[in-house]
């Protein structure tokens, strides 16, 4: 396998709060998505994705952003981010104390695209080039790529390496054409398709035609896969995931209810532990926090390692 970095220490962005919350059913409290915010803080995770500046109308739980990211109690060394998908969702969060992480993405699926933004690709590069814009405009000059569906589509099926080299091009691209530098390049396994096989093939082909370019992976565990690949992109030389507390999270535009379910943040943690890996999170107050998260949606999440009951994780 290919590697990318020598470094044992791995950054994981905390997705509970907001796309967590987000494929819930409506009605979880400001007061409640606030204090497991908190709750994380305390873990040494160092970025938490608190909400989602999108339409309230069609994502409902995250009608109340600007509410809790204004009564989030923030602690240093904690980036408090949110997302925004178009221009007017990235003014909204400007309006607000959000930790501003700009993103610039795109669909390796085009169907799915549409029923995500309800834009082809080529719409959507040209809202992405409006996004970067006003990126530079606002001081701006590094993002996030994320290119969704990269292993694989509800709609599309199979999803070939060679639509991800195009869509990362087209990222790149326009990154160049508006002076927009990229800090990483997320892979999203939107609907939780992707295989260790399939998801070695897809990042061996990018590194061999973008060999310097950092990958990141946001995994979900739809099929039972989710950590089996995230140790095959650790294995890979990937540094950075994005993961859910509980394994609370999944897609609301997937097209399936099942394909709620990100990786869960703690057993990743454990993961990283048993192998060696750095992640500078305390897993026993991530626990608390993944049973905090539980109480708060009223029934058992996903994630395996706090039923378990070993002595303290603590590192």
């Amino acid at each position: 396998m290919s590697t990318q970095k020598s470094t044992r220490f791995v950054q994981i962005c905390e997705e509970g709060p907001r796309e967590g919350f987000q494929s819930e059913p409506p009605g979880i409290s400001t007061a409640d998505k606030v204090a497991l915010i908190e709750a994380l803080a305390e873990t040494g995770l160092q970025e938490i994705n608190c909400c989602s500046f999108v339409n309230p109308q069609q994502v409902p739980q995250m009608a109340d952003a600007e509410a809790v990211i204004t009564q989030i109690r923030k602690r240093a060394k904690v980036k408090y981010t949110g997302l925004w998908l178009n221009q007017k969702g990235f003014e909204r969060a400007q309006a607000t104390p959000v930790d501003l992480k700009p993103t610039l993405v795109t669909s390796a699926s085009e169907t799915f695209g549409m029923r995500n933004t309800k834009q082809t690709r080529k719409q959507m590069l040209e809202g992405q080039r409006t996004l970067a814009q006003a990126y530079k405009s606002a001081g701006l000059n590094t993002a996030a790529g994320y290119v969704f569906t990269a292993f694989g589509c509800n709609y599309e099926g199979e999803i070939s390496p060679e639509k991800v080299l195009g869509s990362i091009s087209d990222l790149l691209t326009l990154g160049q054409e508006t002076g927009m530098a990229y800090e990483a390049m997320y892979l999203c396994d939107t609907i939780g398709t992707a295989s260790p096989h399939k998801l070695q093939t897809v990042i061996d082909a990018i590194k061999m035609r973008w060999p310097d370019l950092e990958l990141a992976l946001h995994l979900h565990d739809t099929r039972g896969t989710g950590l089996t690949n995230a140790y095959v992109g650790l294995q890979m030389g990937i540094r950075r995931f994005d993961a859910s507390v509980g394994g609370l999270g999944g897609c609301p535009f997937a097209g399936n209810k099942a394909a709620a379910g990100n990786i869960c943040t703690e057993d990743l943690v454990y993961l990283c532990l048993l192998e060696g890996y750095e992640t500078g999170i305390d897993l026993d107050k991530l626990i608390a926090s993944s049973l905090l998260a539980e109480r708060i949606v009223g029934r058992k999440l996903p994630g395996k390692i706090k039923e378990v009951r070993l002595p303290s994780f603590s590192t």
